[in-house]
């Protein structure tokens, strides 16, 4: 029985400052809906430098642990847990799926708690509520598999359900990141044209390339309001996809897009920063609407892609730019943060 063993976390102890890897404790029993699941590799997104920086303000549950995708192996189910069995191979994601929404875990850490919400994953081992938990195939890459948890998803996701991008329009998608690249990818096989990405790193541009964008526009070389128009030569945008949560971006993308258009925001602002737009065109067509994770279903969409990355339609390795380990972790975190790392990081634990 491996409930009450130690075993090796990276912590939240301290906004603005790096994470502490440290041995912390698993409770004695599982709760209600609690899985145990070893991971096996972990990525990081946007959202854990968000959580790291403080976006959102000040953060009351320190100390705790993050990450939001992952693989892993179950290890213990606890009571009423129906959708996942002890040695099934699994993805760990954010969105909710079917499943009891366990109550999250208390790790102790010397004579310290640490907080966790309904998934983590930078860690070696997880308390995990059930309705965050897909079981996939015991042959999946377990490589590829955490970019199901959000990467792949909230791309994908983002694409064809909120920005209901068609056959033949054309798209911008503002920030070329792990998420991003996935939105290049999905956009590009809708056959929607022109498919531009903006960046600030020629690094994830070139990967953006790759992955099927037609046009790519570095923001720290070009006015990228000038050169969308001079692309769609003159023709108005139909859809604009923003990955920064910069207002004023936001809003470059509301005066882009055509009386038809949409304007989908994925990327978290800062606390306190709001845009100024004129409304008047959401009145007679233009939509602005914010993206939940894509509205992703993971029991549904998981295998989906997943049986497509089989069929060699999702290239997915190309996404994956370095693994480290996890006493590493504050390294990838700074070349997430500085933009060395063109695509998505994992850590294997």
């Amino acid at each position: 029985m491996l409930l009450g063993a130690s075993f090796k976390a990276a912590i939240l102890v301290e906004q603005n400052k790096p994470l502490v890897i440290g041995e912390i404790t698993l409770p004695e029993e599982l709760d209600v809906g609690q899985v145990l699941v070893k991971i096996h590799y972990s990525g990081i997104c946007g959202s854990q430098l968000g959580e790291i920086s403080g976006v959102k303000g000040p953060d009351k549950w320190l100390p705790h642990l993050l990450g939001h995708e992952g693989s892993g192996t179950v290890l213990e189910v606890g009571p009423g847990v129906k959708h996942v069995a002890k040695g099934d191979v699994v993805v760990l994601h954010w969105r909710k799926g079917p499943g009891i929404e366990a109550n999250g875990p208390k790790y102790r850490w010397g004579d310290k708690t640490v907080n966790a919400g309904w998934v983590t994953t930078f860690n070696e081992m997880a308390i995990v509520s059930e309705n965050r938990l897909t079981a996939v195939k015991s042959d999946t890459d377990l490589e590829i598999a955490p970019l199901m948890g959000c990467a792949v998803t909230t791309g994908f996701g983002t694409v064809l359900n909120n920005a209901e991008l068609k056959i033949g329009e054309s798209v911008v998608v503002y920030g070329s990141g792990g998420v991003g690249l996935n939105m290049v990818q999905a956009a590009s096989m809708t056959s929607a044209y022109p498919v531009i990405a903006v960046d600030l790193h020629d690094g994830r541009l070139d990967l953006a390339k790759k992955l099927g964008a037609t046009h790519v526009i570095n923001a720290n070389d070009e006015d990228p309001e000038k050169k969308i128009q001079e692309i769609l030569q003159d023709q108005l945008l139909d859809v604009f996809i923003d990955n920064t949560g910069i207002p004023h971006v936001i809003e470059q993308g509301y005066n882009l897009t055509g009386p038809d258009g949409r304007v989908v925001l994925v990327g978290v602002p800062k606390a306190g920063s709001d845009i100024s737009i004129h409304s008047l065109k959401l009145h007679f067509g233009k939509r602005i609407t914010g993206s939940h994770g894509g509205e992703t279903k993971p029991e549904v969409d998981i295998p989906r892609y997943l049986r497509m990355y089989d069929q060699g339609r999702l290239s997915l390795k190309d996404v994956i730019t370095k693994v480290y380990s996890l006493d590493d972790i504050n390294e990838a975190i700074a070349g997430m943060r500085d933009g060395s790392l063109s695509g998505r990081c994992l850590i294997k634990m």
